[in-house]
């Protein structure tokens, strides 16, 4: 059963416990790439946080994880999707996505996100309907188009 969540508003003591849920979350798969340093994890979470859209997940008053959703000209874009381990593989993530791309089909948008290479993330965003635009050694960008409610 998925727990009932909500959205929040990220403050700034939510940046440290965000920070260590990221990289205990990602580490694995940036030391795969050879990108996991510390200090660059640190910097990108550190430019996410501080751009408008992104949103605390919680559980009761438990902050569980984060998600970055940002309007662009021609997209919305996810970043910073981090949910505490515990909450893997339980249908909470399927729940959180299904509510971002209801908003952006209400606003008539894609959805746009970058994964890592080999990582579990790009078989779930499959499941959901995103498409890979391209692939490097490093990341695989992907789009979910707008879907109208007829679709």
């Amino acid at each position: 059963m998925i727990p009932a969540w909500r959205f929040g508003p990220p403050s700034e003591a939510d940046f440290e416990p965000l920070l260590a849920l990221r990289i205990d979350v990602m580490r694995e798969d940036l030391e795969r790439v050879g990108r996991f340093k510390p200090s660059r994890a640190r910097r990108i979470f550190r430019e996410h946080f501080d751009e408008p859209g992104l949103r605390t997940i919680l559980i009761g008053n438990e902050r569980v994880g984060c998600v970055g959703f940002r309007t662009e000209a021609d997209c919305r874009k996810i970043d910073s999707f981090y949910l505490d381990r515990r909450y893997h593989n339980s249908g909470l993530g399927t729940a959180i996505l299904k509510v971002l791309l209801a908003e952006s089909d209400v606003r008539g948008l894609p959805v746009q996100l970058e994964v890592l290479t080999g990582s579990k993330a790009q078989r779930f965003y499959e499941r959901h309907g995103f498409v890979k635009l391209s692939q490097d050694d490093i990341e695989a960008e992907y789009e979910r188009p707008f879907r109208n409610s007829g679709s």
